[in-house]
């Protein structure tokens, strides 16, 4: 059983994610309707797709009448990045038991940056915490993309611009981590790879090959991060025996 308590920590934790899924779903929703198809789609793409940018995609594509294979490959280029996120979280989903499907399935950008974060409640079983980040993220697209439905089949309005919400989202979560965390050595090799990458492969192509960079900069520099966080620790821990 989970406590209120915990639940209202991951509802106040997951408030930036509330804020950006329930406005880009309602877009995704009013964008599915405008296409033809209506509420149950809506509620079903969300709660069994589950990928933001690829479903405002999927609505080109099912109006287009493209190919499986076609939308198979282009599901995998827009989502090429989920691939690189899971490698980073083996360890940390290790021994989840029954959970673990699902927390790989709900690995979204936002929830990545949730769940990456070190800060865990004391005395709450980690996985059960990234379990209820996760399925609060989820609710809120899904219930974004369900007013959305309901909106679009009652009102007209311009929704141009509304795709920003998810970059402002993101951004919020960074500097949220950056000032929780002790140290940003992952974060500054994340930024410096990204930088490089857009200068040499350009604006349309520097995803695929970021995350690649940012995986392998990770994967050499993680003992020295480590060694790093556990002598804070202990320096931490030696200044509180002092006092």
């Amino acid at each position: 059983m989970i406590r209120p308590s915990l639940i209202k920590k991951a509802f106040i934790k997951t408030l930036p994610v509330m804020a950006g899924y329930i406005v880009l779903g309602i877009g995704f929703g009013i964008l599915l309707e405008k296409n033809g198809y209506g509420l149950p789609w809506a509620f079903f793409m969300s709660l069994l797709i589950y990928a933001g940018s690829m479903q405002y995609v999927g609505v080109s594509l099912l109006t287009s009448g493209a190919s499986v294979i076609m939308t198979a490959i282009t599901t995998l280029m827009v989502n090429a990045r989920h691939l690189f996120y899971g490698i980073s979280m083996i360890e940390k989903y290790k021994g989840a038991g029954a959970k673990k499907p699902y927390l790989m399935f709900a690995l979204t950008d936002e929830t990545y940056a949730l769940v990456s974060s070190p800060y865990v409640p004391e005395d709450v079983n980690p996985h059960t915490w990234y379990t209820l980040i996760s399925l609060m993220d989820q609710f809120y697209w899904v219930l974004g993309s369900v007013i959305g439905s309901l909106l679009g089949s009652a009102i007209t309005f311009n929704t141009a611009g509304i795709d920003f919400s998810m970059t402002a989202l993101f951004v919020t979560i960074v500097v949220e981590q950056w000032l929780t965390s002790r140290d940003h050595t992952a974060t500054l090799i994340g930024a410096a790879v990204s930088v490089i990458c857009l200068v040499i492969f350009g604006p349309s192509n520097f995803l695929i090959p970021a995350m690649i960079g940012i995986t392998l900069a990770l994967t050499v520099s993680r003992p020295f991060i480590e060694q790093r966080a556990e002598k804070k620790e202990q320096e931490e821990k030696t200044k509180e025996g002092q006092r």
